[in-house]
């Protein structure tokens, strides 16, 4: 049984009362003890489909006008979470699935010592720890932070960016969830401090057995850490396959040229390749293939081939074992 398994999942948000999709008919699985990368450019929805999990979107202006999210609890039971209580939510919230926020400098509160923050998780959805302090030293240390008693005493601002992240991973362990969603864990760290905390994400990943949903835009990140890869484009899902095969043997356009675009060592180039134009905004989504006017690929084929691009949305076919893909242009088997 998988750990978790969304279907067809679509987010829209009001906006002079009209209903725009961030977020179309995304489906997708988690196994037990795997790293599943969500990639994609900014503004593709990535982060609005991982808080919809265990519904951190406010609404309004958010709704999720359809599908289910199917949550494999440790106790053996499964729930949709979209049809859960407040009350049932709250134990599911850092209880079942965990967070780390892109930007821990916002996401931790300014006004409570660090080991505060982390001691309030313990207490929610561990009541059965007795010396939460020496949990939160434990839960630093094992995070590597220097000096854990002495930085559980630290205020945010107090502490290098590098430090918060590990903080909030601290935070996002100390209940013990089954599933982590690190949504953009190295942004704005310098390499090594990048390094130092993907090695800590797939030791935790190893030690725990946590599944980890990793959401990036960096492609280098991903061949490294993830064993499977969802690719997502303007709100929809267009590649699926395990990290080897996409990396190796990319099939849709965008995905293609998502991988051009990455700078390699030992590759002697002129300009670095870029996808022409930008992620349409909700409003302005084209009718059939999102990606349609950016495709390189479309403008190879006839007009009467192309018009299918722009009128009418490719279903995702598997075009290899384990290997999903939504593009016209295309063959394989629907999935």
């Amino acid at each position: 049984m998988n750990e978790l398994e969304v279907n067809h999942l679509t987010i829209e948000f009001q906006s002079d009362n009209i209903w725009l999709p961030a977020v179309t008919d995304v489906s997708f699985f988690l196994k037990k003890g795997e790293i599943l990368a969500l990639v994609g450019e900014s503004g593709c929805g990535k982060s609005v489909t991982c808080m919809s999990l265990a519904r951190l979107l406010p609404s309004p202006p958010a709704r999720i006008a359809r599908g289910e999210v199917l949550l494999s609890k440790r106790d053996g039971t499964r729930v949709d979470t979209l049809r859960l209580t407040p009350g049932q939510l709250r134990k599911i919230r850092g209880g079942e699935i965990a967070y780390i926020f892109q930007e821990p400098s916002v996401s931790l509160n300014p006004v409570f010592r660090v080991g505060a923050q982390i001691a309030e998780a313990i207490e929610l959805h561990r009541p059965e720890v007795t010396d939460v302090d020496a949990e939160v030293v434990r839960l630093l240390k094992q995070v590597g932070i220097p000096g854990p008693e002495d930085r559980a005493k630290r205020y945010p601002h107090e502490m290098s960016g590098g430090m918060l992240q590990r903080v909030m991973i601290a935070m996002a362990l100390a209940s013990r969830p089954s599933i982590l969603i690190a949504d953009e864990p190295t942004t704005a760290l310098d390499v090594t401090i990048q390094a130092q905390i993907l090695e800590l994400l797939a030791d935790l990943r190893d030690r725990h057995g946590m599944s980890i949903i990793l959401v990036t835009h960096n492609l280098g990140i991903v061949s490294e850490m993830a064993d499977r890869v969802c690719v997502m484009y303007a709100g929809r899902i267009v590649e699926t396959a395990p990290v080897r095969e996409v990396i190796d043997h990319p099939l849709h356009p965008y995905t293609a040229a998502l991988l051009k675009a990455v700078p390699a060592l030992g590759r002697k180039t002129g300009m670095l390749s870029t996808i022409p134009g930008s992620v349409p905004l909700p409003a302005h989504f084209p009718t059939g293939c999102r990606f349609c006017d950016r495709c390189a690929l479309k403008a190879k084929f006839p007009f009467p081939e192309r018009r299918e691009c722009e009128e009418i949305v490719p279903p995702m076919r598997e075009l290899a074992p384990g290997h999903f893909c939504a593009c016209h242009r295309l063959g394989g088997k629907p999935a």
